[in-house]
This record gives structure tokens, sequence and C-alpha cells, in this order.
């Protein structure tokens, strides 16, 4: 078989099964225990581990860094890169860094506004310069260009290729909708070969979104993961649903919560009703699962969720 990168998530993939990611916040500091720890607690539940890269513009540890540590651990990490803080110089730069230091799969964002941490428990930078140097679909194309090609943005060579197992994000219920598959068209079209989705909770809108994607061959040319948000509370689900592009709260999902005697309990079983809801759908290959700041229950849900074990792969 022809590999890109030869990663575990690319072979899951190809192999046809059913794949599993979740997500990794690393520190605001630099105590490398931090990814330490969550990595003995989410070992062995998922084929890969996003690593955030500065989410929500608050400064955090390096997702470079910080994915070389999980990799020390024995998981596979999915390093995020975002295009607000730096210019193509140096995002290629760090690209040949994170190349070889092992890293086999990277996500292309835009990132979050410097803003997004307005009104939240921490300050933030928001008066910081974006950059936008490029733009996540010019990323998705310099990333495949270093790998298939061994080549910059600039035409200029590179020793070697960085082999990149090359991944993009989708918001498929953002406005305006039918605009959404068409920008998800030319993410594939430079390059990405798996997608992870926005947060959904509203999953009939979701299945219309991708039998949209199914019609015009975008799920042939791409592996996309259903994105799920573990809920904890109303008031979460009504910030995400008011405050987080692309995010939809159906009201019944809400009122839910606000009846619950134990809202914990009741999110955990939502959440699993999603993926349930998530997988069902023509053209999905696998999800990609977040507890923010909650990790610890991960294990648990993904079992209960019927997706453990994973899979070995050669």
């Amino acid at each position: 078989m022809n590999r890109k990168a030869g990663s575990r998530l690319e072979k899951v993939l190809a192999s046809g099964r059913f794949a599993v990611t979740a997500e990794i916040g690393p520190p605001r500091g630099p105590n490398a225990d931090v990814i330490v720890e969550k990595a003995k607690i989410l070992k062995g539940v998922a084929d890969a581990y996003n690593i955030t890269d500065n989410q929500t513009a608050v400064v955090r540890m390096s997702s470079i860094a910080a994915s070389r540590i999980l990799l020390d651990q024995g998981l596979e990490p999915l390093m995020q890169m975002v295009c607000r803080d730096r210019n193509r110089i140096a995002m290629q730069s760090d690209l040949l860094g994170a190349s070889a230091l092992g890293l086999k799969n990277i996500l292309c964002l835009s990132g979050d506004h410097q803003k997004a941490s307005a009104g939240g428990k921490l300050k933030g930078h928001p008066g910081a310069k974006n950059v936008f140097d490029i733009d996540s679909i010019q990323l998705i194309s310099v990333v495949r260009g270093m790998r298939d090609e061994a080549v910059q943005d600039s035409g200029d060579s590179i020793d070697a290729p960085t082999p990149f197992f090359i991944g993009a994000a989708w918001t498929p219920l953002a406005p305006p909708r039918e605009f959404r598959v068409h920008r998800l068209a030319k993410k594939v079209a430079a390059g990405a070969d798996f997608i992870q989705t926005q947060a959904i909770y509203d999953v009939a809108a979701f299945a219309e979104a991708m039998a949209r994607a199914v019609d015009m061959g975008l799920t042939e040319k791409t592996a996309i993961l259903g994105g799920i948000i573990l809920p904890r509370s109303a008031g979460m689900l009504k910030y995400m649903n008011r405050s987080v592009p692309g995010v939809v709260v159906p009201d019944a999902m809400i009122q839910r919560m606000e009846k619950s005697k134990d809202p914990a309990k009741e999110g955990r079983q939502i959440f699993l009703e999603l993926i349930e809801g998530v997988r069902a759908i023509p053209g999905i290959k696998g999800v990609h699962l977040q507890a923010i700041e909650a990790e610890h229950l991960l294990p648990d849900l993904i079992r209960d969720a019927g997706l453990l074990p994973r899979p070995a792969v050669d």
C-alpha cells in the first residue's frame, strides 16, 4: 500500500475501519507532566490525539513540543497548526522541525480570533496582531507540496520530503450553509486527506450537509470524522449555540439538559447518542471526540460507545 505518512490514523482509515480521534489541550505553562498524565489516562482509547495550537487564542505550550512529549509516551499526536500566528516562512520552518521530531499528522486551521478569550476567565491577548499570511486552504497546499514534491511554497527545494497525513476542519452548519460544502471541496482539492468537523449536536442537519458532500463525491476523496463535544450543562450548550461559530444546538437538547436532575449523567447519555447518530450517517469514517478540560471522562465513554478496543494495524 502506498502510504503518505504511515501514521496509525492513516492506516486505520485506509483499512476501512471506523477511526477515533480525541483532543488533548496543552498546559498554560512549561510543565510536561501535564501532557504525560493526560497520556496515561487516554492511552489506547483513540487512534490519534489532537494537540491544539493556542486554542481560543490563549498562550499555551507549543503544539509541536506537546506533540513530541505525547509521542514519547507512546501515543500518536495529531499536531494542529493555525494561520493566525505565523507567516509562511515560520510555518514551513516549524513543519520541517515537526517532521524531524517524528510527527506524522497535521491539522491545518485558520485559528480562533485573538478576541476569542474575551469575556472568559483569562485575558488572552485581544490586542495581538493576526498574521494570516496564508489561509488554511493555502496551508494545506503548502504541506502537500513539502510532502509530495519536496518543495517550499516559493518553489525552492527542501533536502527531503516531510511525510504528513494532512487534515483540515469543516464547519458544515455555519451560515451560509450552502457554501460550506464548496469550501470543503476546496480543502479536499488542496490536499486534505481527512477532515474533522465542528461539534455536531443537530445530527439531522449534519446528515443533510453530509448528503451534499456525498453527492459531490467528496467522501470518496477524503475521510470525514464527525466532531462531538461532551455536553456538561445546559449553560454550556446555550453558550456554544450562541457564541461558537457553526455550532447549532437544538432547543429540545437544551431543554432536556435543563430538566435533568443529573445534568452530568444526561450529558454523557447525549454524547453516546450523538456518536451513534453520527456513525450511522453515510460517508462518515470516524469521530473526533472532546471532553474539554475533562479528558479523564473519555475512556469510559468511548468504551460505552462500543469503540474499544481500537484496531491493530500494521
